[in-house]
């Protein structure tokens, strides 16, 4: 199944990928052949350490060739601009009962940061908000409960 994701998440895992394969996976090869040459391997803690922390870079590499493989790379800024809320459109609300404004933008999974304003597209606010334009009231039911906000925004980046 193709998961999108921004042209920034996306070059955010090609940058960790990178290093992962450039700097941290022969930086543990070293470590490795360091452990070894001093001797017996059934109680060498060092080559134990190295060996775990191999196994968590090379499982990390996995994941992000797949999530890259499997991703739709979507740049918000080609998208045409119809007042609607789309995946990667900011979007200023306001809560109907009152409270300060927020501002989030729908990114995909791996990006999602809710100190950033970045709010997965499975998330229950951005499904509450997909379609939606300046103006509209939408009710978010979410775990803490159901809120209503009004769209005061929507800007493709």
């Amino acid at each position: 199944m193709r998961m999108p994701i921004t042209l920034r998440g996306a070059e955010k895992l090609r940058i960790e990928l990178r290093k992962l394969k450039s700097e941290d996976r022969p930086a543990i090869i070293r470590a490795i052949a360091e452990a070894r040459s001093h001797g017996d391997l059934s109680e060498n803690a060092e080559y134990h350490a190295a060996r775990e922390q191999q196994g968590f870079v090379e499982g990390r590499i996995k994941e992000i060739e797949q999530r890259l493989g499997d991703a739709q790379i979507i740049d918000p800024s080609s998208l045409p601009d119809t007042g609607k809320v789309v995946f990667g459109a900011t979007v200023e609300l306001v809560p109907v009962d009152g409270g300060p404004q927020l501002r989030y933008q729908i990114v995909g999974d791996d990006e999602a940061d809710i100190r950033q304003g970045l709010v997965s597209v499975n998330s229950p606010i951005a499904r509450a908000l997909i379609g939606r334009a300046v103006g509209d009231e939408v009710e978010v039911v979410a775990p803490g409960g159901a809120r209503s906000f009004e769209v005061l925004a929507v800007r493709i980046a």
